[in-house]
């Protein structure tokens, strides 16, 4: 599956990199140096929040794995703005906070699916540390939250 371009691989699943939507108030991605700092993003497709709700309660945990997808491909399209080829950007670290139940306990399998995307499609440069956090809430009653540092190689 790791032959050819990560935009490639992105294609050979069916997918594509979002548009972000600008903000007033704050950027999806500052760099320093090669580091890309990726704003927390939402599971938002064609401008629309993709689910609403609390996981273990109204979001079941497929859902909840779908969107965390979804969020982690409009993370990579942040990165993408900031060093112009998806070939060029390697996860470093990634944080997924889940909306759950305080029973829920599966947060990590949540932050499975992103994980799995981010190897499927840039393979080593698509390991990370990575954090899955389970939260109260999160903006806009998201299920899912997802924010990355990367780097430019």
């Amino acid at each position: 599956m790791n032959t050819g371009s990560a935009t490639d691989r992105l294609q050979a699943l069916g997918l594509d990199l979002p548009s972000l939507r600008s903000n007033p108030y704050y950027v999806d991605q500052r760099t320093l140096g090669s580091s890309i700092y990726i704003s927390g993003q939402l599971p938002y497709k064609g401008g629309e929040l993709l689910g609403q709700g609390i996981v273990g309660q109204d979001v079941e945990l497929e859902t909840a794995r779908e969107l965390a997808r979804h969020a982690a491909l409009n993370a990579l399209a942040a990165a993408v703005q900031a060093v112009g080829d998806l070939d060029r950007v390697r996860i470093v670290q990634m944080l997924v906070f889940v909306a759950s139940t305080p029973a829920f306990g599966l947060q990590s399998r949540v932050a499975d699916a992103a994980s799995e995307l981010l190897i499927e499609v840039l393979g080593e440069n698509g390991r990370h540390a990575r954090t899955a956090i389970g939260v109260a809430g999160l903006p806009l009653n998201s299920p899912v939250e997802i924010q990355m540092v990367c780097t430019a190689v």
